[in-house]
């Protein structure tokens, strides 16, 4: 293929590319509702992480009007501490935890 070939080629490929992209658009226009709500929720998952105070005061909060929720948060609270626990002894990556190194065996 000479120069000429080859630049034909390249303006055929990204006119198709343009069309490819335009479809794509027309196509993903419906899920659009569905993504905005997901970036929301995204948002405010990411909100919760920076002020997890806020987070725990509505649940001491629930906890202590529901008698229902305080069982319910007592019950999965001492799985999820379980879970933590068996994670830290298998060496998981935990904050404030050095990374654990495979050990080197000096009798070999």
């Amino acid at each position: 293929m000479n120069a000429v070939e080859l630049a034909l080629e390249k303006q055929r490929l990204l006119l198709e590319i343009a069309r490819q992209r335009a479809e794509l658009s027309d196509h993903a226009d419906g899920l659009a509702p569905l993504l905005g709500a997901a970036d929301r929720v995204h948002a405010g998952l990411r909100w919760a992480a920076r002020h997890p105070e806020i987070a725990a005061g509505g649940i001491a909060f629930v906890a202590a009007v529901r008698p229902g929720v305080r069982r319910f948060l007592w019950r999965w609270g001492k799985r999820a501490a379980f879970v933590a626990w068996q994670v830290w002894r298998r060496g998981g990556n935990w904050p404030g935890k050095p990374p654990s190194w495979p050990s080197t065996s000096l009798s070999r």
